[in-house]
């Protein structure tokens, strides 16, 4: 599979970093194309548009007084899963890095125009467009950070622990359509979190899972036309970050971390 080139398409954070590190003695990574972080300001107003000012100031809240410090006190935890999975945070080359404002952008597909890949693979981008979709004739594949369709959106593996759905918390890959993490499934694995795991962790488990997926199956049965797309029964729903208010609850009624 060597002649075969890959893109990774990726946001500036550890994800990309694990990606290409993981692949890159193994395939053919071309390139990393790596967008810029959205402004926030206008994040945030977006989603107030969607979801309503009450839920995203507890949102906010549990961001600074829960994520960044548990973040911080998880550190040798992640680090220990880095480590037993053979997963690496070493800097990317810079002569393997183009970055673009967003994947959307025209510059990001005149970039894979000009590259002409076999592969694009995803790592914690925005919502890429149809017109990015259909601009280069090769298949965009994303390791998704939960269960779908029953864990669209984020942190499918803590919403799996909340709901006391152990059968379905785990990581999908799959075929990126114009939805969100609708496209077809082509793996889906469960992870075990652990008594020192915890909302900040979780998803180090679930990329650990996602690599050795991306790896060992799914690169060589996509090239080798074996990439079947799977389909489940599951409900499907779009999950957000939680509230700060809503983490306590579980955290206290519950014990999820």
């Amino acid at each position: 599979m060597g002649d075969k080139k890959i893109i990774i398409l990726g946001g500036d954070g550890y994800s990309t970093k694990v990606f290409y590190n993981y692949l890159k003695n193994d395939f053919n990574i071309d390139l990393v194309v790596i967008e810029g972080r959205e402004d926030s300001k206008k994040f945030i107003k977006r989603r107030i548009q969607r979801l309503g000012f009450f839920t995203v100031f507890g949102q906010l809240l549990f961001s600074l007084l829960i994520s960044l410090p548990l973040g911080i006190s998880s550190k040798k935890r992640i680090e220990e899963i880095l480590r037993n999975n053979n997963l690496s945070l070493d800097p990317i080359p810079e002569n393997k890095i183009k970055r673009v404002s967003s994947v959307n952008a025209k510059s990001c597909i005149h970039i894979l125009k000009e590259r002409e890949p076999d592969l694009i693979l995803l790592s914690g981008t925005r919502i890429v467009s149809k017109k990015v979709l259909e601009s280069v004739d090769c298949g965009f594949i994303n390791v998704h950070a939960g269960i779908t369709p029953k864990y669209r959106g984020v942190h499918g593996s803590y919403w799996a622990k909340v709901n006391k759905d152990e059968e379905n918390n785990g990581v999908t890959i799959h075929f990126v359509d114009k939805g969100i993490d609708t496209g077809g499934i082509i793996k889906q694995s469960k992870i075990n979190p652990g008594s020192k795991d915890n909302f900040q962790t979780y998803p180090y488990l679930q990329l650990a899972e996602g690599m050795k997926g991306l790896k060992n199956e799914v690169i060589n049965d996509y090239f080798t036309g074996n990439a079947i797309v799977k389909t489940n029964n599951l409900e499907s729903k779009l999950w957000y970050h939680p509230t700060i208010w809503k983490y306590l609850y579980h955290r206290i009624v519950n014990g999820v971390k």
